[in-house]
């Protein structure tokens, strides 16, 4: 997120990335066209139930465990170092002129899935971090001459281990053998409803051995297909009751259908919902709870420019999804718990909004279940109680469960009521597709969100929703990846721009306030944009982020004084 509590921002593992990689995401979130009933799997040992048969791992990275594993009785691990991304190959016997789908199911750190030497376009897929298992899926045709491509899987460098199971390569037989060819799946499990607002229904079942995707049922007929285990179903009616299936699919046909569940849409709803007084443009600012070298501020310190303030951090504690707030008292030159609760309460008074901030760099925040989502919702409306909080952050950045952050979020809601702040700091890898966890979260709460406040620091080249490279550090970049959550299903009034305060604040990204402002006034107005100019405007955009108030006020509070009162004049 914004910040650690030793410095400036780590360099996330983002900000190496070339644009050549950064190109690669273009790939993610590709439709799967499913194989016809006569082809096969050319994958050999495609669920490592063999070991390592017929792959190949760099540096010694992968080997073949017994626990998790997707099915059957084994999966790989490959474990990244420093300089190796832990890559696993193997050589796929494959027809000229054949399109083939390629999937795997993976879990644990950043995981990547491709395919090379194609003779067309060399294709991948990826995913961030994932506590379950998850599908990846895409596509490729190969050459007039090509009868072997290499398919691979790796993660990434010096970060955490991932697992893959069950790849395919399914399409004609291309002659070198494979795995037996697919059964029709069986039928989901654990349909769940987790969020509705007045005309969307979401909805989460349990993953399926050897599905490649899923169809959605609406009062019996078929609404939607999709390739993970969740599902928004929108276009619906406020204040009426609905019923879905859903049922499990391979190139060998569709399973039966899951289990009914029934969910009645709300009465009212849309984007922004979640907020209550704030303007309709507003700047948001971290306090920090801890001196690092920034400035030492009390909340009564923080400028007026700032309408909401962010206390940063929660912390977790032993319980599973729970978070505590402790005062660092000492490290703030002896500011006191009730010194703190009044100076929320002076905020409040003058309009603005004081939440508390769940995460940042060394946050270990972990919701994956049902009691861990209670836990989540239960401590955060305690604190929010304690010390009169208006609400919650989300700033997880070693990724999130979006099925349980969205109970959680919710369950949230039912306790504090409309007047509830959520708002979230996702990083821009994590904002890249509506398909990451955290732009599933963010659509899943449309209803409850006040803002999403993307960090445009500490990144590597990104796509914007042009399918261009943009680098970091310029107008077109916040702009043109601002565009993919405004095209992507959120309100304006739920986009910010996040920025650090000042070059201390981050380890890279910073921009001056002017270039802020132009990005600010190219999104809403259409002036002041680079090469990229958004098709349309958005004049509810919400405004602008930063960390932290702290460093702002270390640079004589430069970035609030000229973007703050840039975005309070926007019309």
């Amino acid at each position: 997120m914004p910040s650690d509590r030793t410095g400036r921002r780590r360099r996330t593992r983002a900000g190496t990335w070339s644009a050549v990689t950064a190109l690669a995401l273009a790939v993610a979130g590709l439709a799967t066209t499913p194989a016809s009933a006569a082809d096969v799997n050319n994958a050999r040992n495609a669920g490592f139930e063999s070991g390592l048969g017929n792959w190949t791992c760099t540096a010694a990275s992968g080997t073949t465990v017994s626990s998790p594993v997707h099915s059957g009785a084994a999966a790989l691990k490959a474990t990244p170092a420093g300089q190796d991304n832990a890559q696993c190959t193997q050589s796929v016997a494959v027809k000229p002129n054949s399109t083939y789908s390629l999937s795997g199911w993976v879990q644990g750190g950043y995981t990547y899935l491709g395919v090379t030497g194609t003779g067309t376009t060399d294709v991948s897929t990826w995913t961030p971090d994932t506590t379950s298992w998850k599908q990846l899926s895409t596509t490729f045709t190969t050459g007039a001459s090509t009868t072997s491509v290499t398919v691979y899987t790796h993660g990434w460098y010096g970060q955490a281990a991932y697992y893959a199971d069950d790849i395919s390569v399914y399409g004609p037989d291309g002659g070198g053998g494979g795995d037996p060819a697919p059964t029709v799946p069986s039928a989901p499990s654990g349909l769940a409803v987790s969020g509705t607002t007045s005309s969307s229904v979401s909805l989460s079942w349990s993953a399926v051995s050897g599905a490649t995707g899923y169809n959605v049922y609406r009062n019996g007929t078929k609404v939607t297909a999709v390739t993970g285990t969740s599902a928004t179903v929108s276009g619906l009616t406020a204040s009426t009751s609905y019923s879905f299936q859903v049922t499990a699919t391979n190139s060998a046909g569709e399973s039966a259908k899951s289990g009914t569940v029934t969910a009645t849409t709300a009465a009212t709803g849309g984007g922004g919902g979640g907020g209550g007084s704030l303007p309709r443009h507003a700047v948001t600012g971290y306090w920090q709870n801890f001196n690092n070298g920034a400035k030492v501020q009390r909340i009564s310190d923080v400028p007026s420019a700032y309408d909401i303030i962010a206390v940063a951090f929660a912390d977790a504690t032993t319980t599973p999804g729970a978070v505590s707030f402790n005062l660092d008292s000492a490290g703030l030159g002896g500011y006191t718990v009730d010194q703190f609760k009044a100076d929320i309460k002076a905020k409040q008074a003058a309009g603005k909004k004081v939440i508390v901030s769940i995460g940042g760099q060394n946050g270990t925040v972990s919701i994956s279940d049902s009691a861990s989502a209670a836990n989540f919702a239960n401590s955060v409306y305690s604190l929010m109680q304690t010390y009169g909080f208006d609400g919650v952050d989300i700033d997880l950045e070693n990724g999130l469960n979006a099925t349980y952050m969205t109970q959680a979020l919710r369950s949230l809601s039912s306790k504090a009521g409309s007047s509830l702040v959520i708002t979230m700091a996702p990083q821009t890898i994590d904002m890249q597709s509506t398909s990451n966890s955290y732009f599933q979260t963010a659509l899943n709460i449309k209803d409850i969100l006040t803002v999403v406040n993307m960090q445009y620091y500490n990144s590597g080249s990104m796509l914007g929703c042009d399918g261009k490279v943009y680098s970091q550090g310029s107008v077109d970049f916040l702009t043109a990846l601002a565009c993919i959550q405004l095209e992507g299903g959120l309100a304006p009034s739920q986009v910010g721009l996040g920025l650090p305060a000042s070059t201390s604040g981050a380890g890279s990204g910073y921009v001056s306030p002017t270039v802020v402002n132009n990005a600010l006034d190219c999104l809403s107005k259409g002036t002041g944009c680079g090469t990229f100019k958004p098709s349309k405007t958005y004049p509810d955009l919400r405004g602008a982020m930063t960390w932290s108030t702290n460093w702002d006020a270390s640079s004589g509070n430069a970035w609030s004084n000229a973007v703050g009162a840039h975005v309070h004049a926007m019309p």
